[in-house]
């Protein structure tokens, strides 16, 4: 009897241990703070010197920063591997009606077939350093605080400028890691010839695509191999027939027998933006101001795009990547606004901050320092609640429609030649100005006039509705009749007949000044004349709402400091970042419980809904016939596809490799479930989930579907 006790207490006690194991730790965790954390008890099975070594070579070495998403090196010969929809604007871009890799995949056999990646370029972290003290000594007596703001900036680009090595293919950035409380060098070698190796079709690497976008159980192949390429003197340089595979000083070792669930993963990636440190006003901003209108709008351009390219395969390759990032962003938006209302997110922080405001006034000198702080907080907030929207209207028009961007361009280029190069903005600059120009002339290989006509009326016609403190006074001067919507449309009619399209009338108008310019009588630049000028006027609000927080958050976070008696993980802000987790399922609903493992079963299973979810005859034929190889794992009953954990990820880790305790890769990152896109503001370990594309499916995929044999040799895959 004591034997079958003891048993029991060691039985019970190592599934508590089991247990306690899947929790994971809220952390987006800097360079800095690597060191510092205890991952061999949470199960890593290296040491800390071999994720992140700054004396020597380490597996940060083979991450790599590409363009806004994440990926890694897995050979010596420069091959990298990321998501699918992360090289999805290069496979459009080669793409045409007669080779439509986007559709039909994409194999390279060699180095000579590989297409180069336009306007793709590859980031590795070469070193960090804390520039606190001089970002913060640059700011000394100055007591406005836009032109504080003004002032920090100025200094984190003097002190980025000044540490670029052009002659070593480095660039530099500076980074604010807390508001208006430290700075952080970081110096990246660049790469700028980037080529496709293998895409699979995009049936798989999209598979499901929108409908289940965000959604888990997922069985997307979101991968894609690239290569990297500088010149043969090891230097960054644009595509050339004479550039050689670059050579990584580390490449991630693949373990093609995947994970299980519960095991330990960890991923390394540069997650973009997280607002975890901000109060609950900024939360309130979210859900009343930028999320429901930029959803909405976002909806509406999707629409206007798939009208215009309807029946014209041409126009829906030139756009899908479009729509695509579009869509993402919207159903990304609706989680987060499902998040906010459904974990009533307003209210809980509004309740810490009752408590933080408790504990001041608990203290006669907390009182003294921070008696005021939440009423400054409040009031600075509502400025920017009064200009919310007409600053969300003009950074949105001027981006998204194409000749508005035209327009504004030819004014502020007309202004910035006429200073000296120091004072000009950095695009306008002479290092820079030759870069701008084509970026600008290119717009006119997009300009599609039924898109602007839908569009330029959309946004005018949404300004009726805003509030007087965001009064849109262009438009308000214009269209101010009774009969508001046929003068409306008559009024883009006039628009319409700008000159601004006519790519020569750009050319010319180049050589204008300012006052010439403004004196041609077109309509469109007349109309952003007098919208530039309310444009700047928020701009400089925006600028002294956001010096005003840059002394407003330290204050926060130090009385958060003082009260929980803890340091914070600063949020993501797109610098190389560590997380860590368990392969683990979740409850997202009542009475619902999701495994973390899909398979190949459940791609069949959906394939018969055809549409986004129709899949290669070929992938059908190989399940039909159990072709698995030696990728088919007992444990989930097929070959695995797509893996869920419970890391702490936001976008920017797309692409970036999950690895096992030994450090070797077991999948690629893509996505994050709908209830975790709340994950921006909030982390809890109940609702966060990422997911990846498990490493076997991407090499069964490669093998059995692609025929890339040689990629998978490349990786040492037999």
């Amino acid at each position: 009897m004591k034997t079958v006790r003891i048993l029991l207490i060691l039985f019970l006690s190592l599934n508590l241990s089991a247990s306690l194991r899947y929790d994971a730790e809220e952390g987006m965790y800097p360079l800095s703070e690597i060191q510092k954390l205890n991952l061999q008890q949470a199960g890593l099975q290296i040491g800390i010197n071999d994720i992140y070594n700054p004396n020597g070579v380490s597996l940060i070495d083979a991450l790599v920063k590409i363009n806004g998403c994440t990926g890694s090196f897995v050979s010596d010969k420069g091959l990298m591997i990321t998501n699918h929809h992360c090289a999805f604007g290069a496979i459009s871009n080669v793409s045409t009606p007669e080779k439509n890799y986007l559709e039909n995949g994409f194999l390279a056999e060699s180095f000579e077939e590989e297409i180069p990646a336009k306007n793709y370029v590859v980031r590795i972290t070469e070193s960090y350093e804390d520039v606190t003290a001089e970002i913060l000594k640059s700011v000394e007596g100055i007591e406005d605080l836009s032109e504080r703001n003004k002032a920090i900036s100025k200094k984190m680009r003097e002190i980025a400028k000044s540490a670029e090595d052009e002659a070593n293919s480095i660039v530099a950035e500076v980074s604010e890691m807390f508001a208006g409380e430290s700075y952080v060098l970081f110096k990246y070698r660049i790469i700028k010839d980037v080529r496709l190796v293998y895409a699979p079709p995009r049936s798989i690497g999209e598979f499901g695509g929108e409908a289940d976008n965000w959604i888990w159980p997922r069985h997307t192949g979101d991968f894609t191999f690239m290569r990297a390429y500088v010149a043969p003197d090891g230097s960054a340089a644009e595509y050339s027939e004479e550039n050689i595979p670059y050579s990584p000083k580390k490449y991630l070792k693949v373990n093609p027998n995947g994970v299980d669930e519960g095991d330990f993963v960890f991923i390394l990636g540069y997650p973009g933006r997280t607002f975890r440190h901000n109060p609950s006003q900024f939360l309130e901003y979210q859900e009343n101001f930028n999320l429901p209108y930029t959803e909405q709008l976002y909806s509406y351009m999707i629409g206007i795009y798939e009208s215009i390219s309807e029946g014209n395969e041409e126009l829906q390759i030139k756009y899908s990547s479009r729509i695509k990032s579009l869509a993402n962003v919207m159903k990304n938006y609706r989680g987060k606004m499902l998040g906010l209302r459904r974990l009533n997110l307003v209210e809980k922080k509004q309740s810490e901050e009752k408590i933080l405001a408790e504990f001041i006034n608990s203290d006669e000198n907390l009182k003294k320092k921070f008696g005021t702080l939440f009423k400054d907080i409040e009031e600075v907030y509502q400025k920017r609640f009064d200009i919310a929207e007409a600053d969300l209207w003009f950074s949105r028009f001027f981006r998204f429609s194409d000749l508005v961007s035209l327009a504004d361009f030819l004014l502020e280029y007309s202004n910035q030649k006429e200073l000296i190069n120091s004072e000009r903005k950095s695009a306008f600059k002479e290092d820079k100005i030759e870069e701008t120009l084509d970026r600008m002339k290119k717009k006119y290989e997009d300009l599609n006039y039924d898109f602007e006509d839908e569009f330029i009326y959309k946004m005018l016609y949404d300004t009726e509705t805003f509030s007087e403190t965001s009064t849109i006074k262009a438009v308000k001067a214009r269209v101010n009749g009774t009969n508001f919507e046929e003068e409306l449309s008559n009024y883009i009619e006039e628009l319409l007949s700008t000159e601004i399209g006519n790519p020569d009338f750009f050319n010319k108008a180049l050589d204008l000044s300012y006052d010439e310019i403004s004196d041609l009588n077109d309509p469109l630049i007349d109309f952003v004349v007098e919208l530039k000028k309310q444009k700047e006027e928020i701009e400089k609000l925006e600028s002294n709402i956001s010096g005003t927080l840059q002394v407003l958050m330290p204050k926060l976070a130090e009385v958060k400091k003082l009260k929980n008696k803890t340091t914070f993980t600063p949020d993501a802000n797109s610098t190389l970042r560590l997380t860590y987790g368990f392969i683990k399922g979740y409850e997202p609903a009542d009475a619902v419980f999701y495994k973390p493992i899909t398979t190949l079963d459940g791609i069949i299973e959906k394939s018969f809904m055809g549409g986004e979810y129709a899949v290669p005859d070929k992938l059908k034929t190989a399940y039909q016939q159990k072709d698995f190889g030696r990728f088919y794992d007992e444990k989930a009953g097929g070959v695995p596809v797509a893996i869920l954990y419970n890391t702490d990820t936001t976008g920017g880790n797309s692409g970036s490799p999950i690895l096992n305790a030994k450090g070797e890769l077991i999948g690629v990152n893509f996505d994050r479930a709908f209830e975790a896109t709340i994950n921006d503001f909030a982390w809890d370990d109940a609702y966060s989930r990422s997911i990846g594309v498990d490493i076997r499916y991407v090499l069964w995929v490669a093998k059995t579907i692609g025929n890339a044999d040689n990629v998978l040799n490349e990786l040492g895959v037999k």
